[in-house]
């Protein structure tokens, strides 16, 4: 399938997926404006929108199996682009099944959190197909509007208005700094196309290169904070804590998919030539991440806390596939990408049926002994924390996710043993939140008049289905790392950066 991204037919085509989901978008909006705060519309609403993201899935998948291809332009049509967007759309469907469930449980009648859902993964998909710093910046600009709105959605919350208030006044700061850096790029090469960006840098910039080198620094400052990594990573516990728990989730796993793949295109594309620049501080990043994820995790006792700084450890992990800049590291990316977003999600629908009206029950001793009352969510939990932990076998994907990522950092041009003993270390360290969990749920008496309220049966499927996957995508690892090796390819991934991977 070719797409002539140079005519607007051309290019409307290769938008079909991201036009699908803010068609829906649109529709869904009159829909809810029209039903009001009946208390069937955000179910209505819901389910619409569930049905829009497998309609955009079936298009991105159509799209995969026929292949595509583009010169250049500012949209890529390249498998990496459409492995995420896959991911992404199924964490948008998990995450409007628990809305759903959770909206009726804290009485939330307003239907247009599933549309604001919509419109920022509209945004995220946009993201990762993204070979234009402005269209990165609508991008942007698309998912962080919408996913504002989603933090201060229970307006009865003030936690909730709390969050939403930090999260608009520090994502607006971040991206200000982010186009800042962007204006300098331009500055330096004339150009906003990652490809000619690329070719200017490898030519030569005639003594612009100081200001190159600033507009890489802030623009890694803006991605930094989109991603949590530290030191940009204290509004996420704030933030995580206060948002509803689908909405945290929600954050907790697109969010990051879409700005990491965003991340690993403008340094892939854009910045191969200025390695030397950018490589040294993306270090420094990544491993001040782990380190004070895990440091910071060990103390906390609400769980929607460690689950956000277990959340900012794994950003450490991720930075790697960036570090890698190959197509290795482009396979782990979308290997851990998958575990991540199964891991997260699932958990975080544990965390949303425990819990109770109001976000109560979310400190972690409210787990004790719950494998004495729902030995199913427990087992599910606890299938959660070992795939985060990266336990072998009863971990699923989780160990071999990370073992990807330790092949990356260890198998490319630029070898990382230091990084690579980091990620060893800090997933040592990370045991101690993740077992203290499991040892409460399986290990502790459940206190006296304590009870978890009924699970709906939405909240059980996502549950049910990530937990399963987990598992069986560990045993049958074959066909993921098929997919993921077969999403690697970048359009202007450069020749010496993208060897395959070697055969063991």
């Amino acid at each position: 399938m070719n797409f002539d991204l140079s005519t607007p037919l051309g290019l409307t085509a290769a938008l079909g997926p991201e036009l699908v989901v803010i068609a829906g978008a649109m529709v869904l909006m009159l829909v809810a404006a029209w039903l009001g705060d009946r208390p069937n519309a955000q179910r209505i609403v819901g389910i619409a929108a569930i049905a829009f993201c497998v309609v955009a899935l079936a298009t991105v998948i159509l799209y995969a199996l026929r292949g595509t291809e583009a010169g250049g332009g500012p949209i890529a049509v390249d498998p990496f682009r459409w492995a995420v967007a896959a991911i992404v759309l199924a964490g948008t469907i998990g995450t409007i099944a628990l809305a759903i469930e959770d909206n009726e449980r804290e009485s939330i009648l307003t239907a247009e959190t599933h549309v604001m859902t919509l419109l920022a993964s509209s945004g995220m998909m946009l993201m990762a197909a993204a070979r234009d710093l402005m269209v990165l910046f609508l991008a942007i600009e698309l998912m962080s509007l919408a996913t504002y709105v989603l933090c201060g959605i229970n307006r009865r919350s003030p936690r909730s208005a709390e969050a939403a208030l930090k999260y608009f006044l520090l994502g607006s700061f971040s991206t200000a700094i982010l186009l800042y850096g962007i204006a300098l790029t331009y500055g330096a090469t004339g150009s906003t196309e990652l490809a000619e960006i690329a070719t200017r840098v490898r030519d030569g910039l005639d003594g612009r290169e100081l200001l190159l080198n600033g507009g890489i620094a802030l623009m890694l400052i803006g991605f930094a904070f989109k991603v949590s990594a530290a030191p940009f990573h204290m509004w996420a516990p704030d933030v995580y804590e206060g948002a509803p728990t689908p909405v945290t989730a929600y954050m907790a796993a697109s969010v990051k998919v879409a700005a990491f793949a965003a991340l690993l295109r403008v340094w892939g594309e854009a910045f191969p030539g200025a390695a030397d620049v950018w490589r040294g501080p993306l270090t420094v990043i990544a491993v001040t991440t782990m380190i004070v994820g895990c440091i910071i995790a060990l103390q906390q006792r609400n769980v929607k806390r460690m689950l956000a700084y277990s959340s900012i450890v794994h950003s450490g992990y991720i930075l790697i596939a960036a570090l890698a800049a190959t197509e290795i590291g482009r396979s782990a990316f979308l290997f851990y990408l998958v575990s991540y977003t199964l891991a997260t999600l699932g958990s975080f629908a544990v965390v949303g049926a425990v819990s109770k009206p109001n976000e109560g029950k979310l400190n972690m001793a409210d787990y004790a002994g719950l494998w004495h009352e729902r030995p199913w969510l427990a087992m599910a939990m606890g299938i959660f924390m070992l795939a985060l932990l990266g336990f072998p076998v009863f971990g699923g994907t989780g160990f071999l996710a990370k073992w990807y990522m330790l092949d990356a950092a260890l198998a490319g041009p630029v070898r990382m043993p230091g990084v690579a003993t980091a990620v060893v270390l800090t997933s040592v360290v990370s045991a101690g939140f993740y077992l203290y969990l499991v040892q409460l749920m399986f290990m502790k008496d459940r206190p006296a008049g304590e009870s978890v309220g009924p699970t709906g049966m939405l909240t059980r499927l996502v549950i049910g289905t990530t937990a399963t996957a987990i598992v069986v995508l560990g045993l049958l690892t074959a066909p993921l790392i098929g997919w993921a090796e077969r999403g690697a390819p970048m359009t202007g991934a450069t020749p010496e950066l993208s060897q395959a991977r070697p055969t063991p």
